[in-house]
C-alpha cells in the first residue's frame, strides 16, 4: 500500500436479503442460522428443474421510495437503493450542495434488469413493438442501480457500475476503496444488487447444471463445503456500504463501524464458467489483498468465504485458502453465509461485504448451515451450523465469477 494513501473507513451499512430486510434483520438472520430458502414464489416454477430459490421476502419499497418512480424499477434497482438509503441513514451523512460532487456512488450487477427484458420480450412477441415500454431499456442495464441511487441521494461524484458476474459486487467496494484511497472522492456508496429468480434466470442457470436440484427439501440445498453438495441456490437482494476517507469521517464525528485495508482482482483466463483447478487465481487475489493491506497470511483471523455449494468452487476454494494463507490456513474460520442466504450472484459480494464488517464488530462469526457430511476436500474449520463468538481483527471476504473473475477484499475492525 502506498505510503501516501489515505485510510478508508465503513461509515454507513444496508441490506435487503433473503433473511432480513434491514441491516438489523440481517445479522439477526445470520447469527441464528436462519433459513432463506424456500420454494418459489415469483413466477410458476412447477416445469422446472429446480424450482426453490432464496427469495427476499415481505418486500415492499413503498414508504422508501416514491411510488410512482417504484414502479418504473426494476426489482435490482428497487433492492439497490433501498439499501442504499439504509447505509446513509446509518452513516448520518447530509448530501447537500457543499459536498454532493465529492461523493460517489458503484454498484454492481451480475445480469441487471433480467425480469424487465423477460416480460418486455413477451410483449414484444405477444403485442408488437409498438407496445414495449420506453421504460424497458433503463430499467433492464445493470449500471441503473446506480444510476438511480445517485439520483435519489444527489451524489454527483464518481460513479460506475460493475458487471463482473458474481464478483460484481465486491469489485464495487474495492473499485470504489481504491478512488478514496487516491483521494478522487471523499465519500463512497458502493455494494451490490441483483433479482434473477425468474422464469429464465432459474432455467438458465439450471441447464447449465450450477444449481442444486433438491426440490424434495429445498432447505438443506445450500450446503457449502459438505460432501453432498450438488449445486448453488439462486437468492437476490442487495447490500452497500458507506466508505469514507478517514480523515472526512473523524472531520464530522462520523460513528466508524470497520476499515477496509486491501483488494485484489486477478483472471483465471482458463474456462467461461468453471474456475481453474486448484483454485490459482483465486489464491493470488487473496496473496495480493493480504499484501495491498501491509498484512502477513498470519494476521488473517477470519475468511468469508465465495463458497457456492457447487462441487467445483468449494473444492477449488479450499486449494485456494491453503496456498495463500499456508500452514496457518486449517486454524482459520471460514463460513460462508450463502448456506442462508443463497446466492445473490452479483448481488453477494454487497451482503458478505457487510456480514464481514459485522462479525469484526461483534466477535461473532456467521455459521455454515447445513453442514453435516464435511467433504474431506474442504479440509479447513468451516463454522458450522450455529454461530461461534470469537475475537477477530481482520477478514477477508472472497467473491468469484464466471468468466474467471476473482476479486478478494480485506477489512479491519476499527478500534
Amino acid at each position: 500500500m502506498a505510503e501516501s494513501s489515505r485510510r478508508v473507513v465503513i461509515t454507513g451499512l444496508g441490506a435487503v436479503t433473503p433473511i432480513g430486510n434491514s441491516v438489523s434483520a440481517y445479522w439477526s438472520g445470520l447469527t441464528k442460522a436462519s433459513n432463506g430458502v424456500a420454494p418459489i414464489t415469483l413466477f410458476d416454477a412447477s416445469r422446472h428443474a429446480c424450482r426453490f430459490a432464496a427469495e427476499v421476502k415481505d418486500f415492499d419499497p413503498i414508504g422508501v421510495l416514491d411510488p410512482k418512480e417504484a414502479k418504473r424499477w426494476d426489482r435490482f434497482c428497487q433492492f439497490g437503493v433501498v439499501a442504499a438509503k439504509e447505509a446513509l441513514a446509518e452513516s448520518g451523512l447530509e448530501i447537500n450542495d457543499s459536498n454532493r460532487q465529492r461523493i460517489g456512488v458503484i454498484i454492481g450487477s451480475g445480469v441487471g434488469g433480467l425480469l424487465t427484458m423477460e416480460t418486455q420480450a413477451h410483449v414484444l412477441e405477444g403485442k408488437g413493438p409498438g407496445r414495449v415500454s420506453p421504460f424497458t431499456v433503463p430499467m433492464m442495464i445493470p449500471n441503473m442501480a446506480t444510476g438511480l441511487a445517485a439520483i435519489a441521494l444527489g451524489a454527483q461524484g464518481p460513479s460506475s457500475a460493475v458487471a463482473t458476474a458474481c464478483a460484481a459486487g465486491s469489485n464495487a467496494i474495492g473499485d470504489a476503496f481504491r478512488l478514496l484511497q487516491q483521494g478522487h472522492a471523499d465519500v463512497m456508496i458502493c455494494g451490490g444488487a441483483e433479482s434473477a429468480i425468474t422464469p429464465l434466470g432459474v432455467a438458465g442457470f439450471a441447464s447449465a447444471k450450477a444449481l442444486s436440484f433438491r426440490n424434495d427439501d429445498p432447505a438443506t440445498a445450500s450446503r457449502p463445503f459438505d460432501a453432498e453438495r450438488d449445486g448453488f441456490v439462486i437468492g437476490e437482494g442487495a447490500g452497500v456500504l458507506v466508505l469514507e476517507s478517514l480523515e472526512h469521517a473523524q472531520g464530522r464525528g462520523a460513528q466508524i463501524l470497520g476499515e477496509v485495508i486491501g483488494y485484489a482482482m486477478t483472471c483465471d483466463a482458463h474456462h467461461i464458467t468453471s474456475p481453474i483447478p486448484g483454485g490459482t487465481g483465486g489464491a493470488r487475489a487473496m496473496s495480493l489483498a493480504i499484501a495491498d493491506a501491509g498484512l502477513e497470511p498470519e494476521d488473517i483471523d477470519y475468511v468469508n468465504a465465495h463458497g457456492t455449494s457447487t462441487p467445483a468452487n468449494d473444492s477449488n476454494e479450499t486449494s485456494a485458502i491453503k496456498t495463500a494463507l499456508g500452514d496457518r490456513a486449517k486454524q482459520i474460520p471460514v463460513s460462508s453465509t450463502k448456506s442462508m442466504t443463497g446466492h445473490l450472484l452479483g448481488g453477494s459480494g454487497g451482503i458478505e461485504a457487510v456480514a464481514a464488517v459485522l462479525a469484526l464488530r461483534h466477535g461473532v462469526i456467521p455459521p455454515t448451515i447445513n453442514h453435516q457430511n464435511p467433504d474431506p476436500a474442504c479440509d479447513l474449520d468451516i463454522v458450522p451450523n450455529q454461530a461461534r463468538e470469537q475475537i477477530i481483527s481482520t477478514a477477508l471476504s472472497n467473491s468469484f465469477g464466471f468468466g474467471g473473475h476473482n476479486v478478494c477484499l480485506a477489512f479491519r475492525r476499527y478500534a
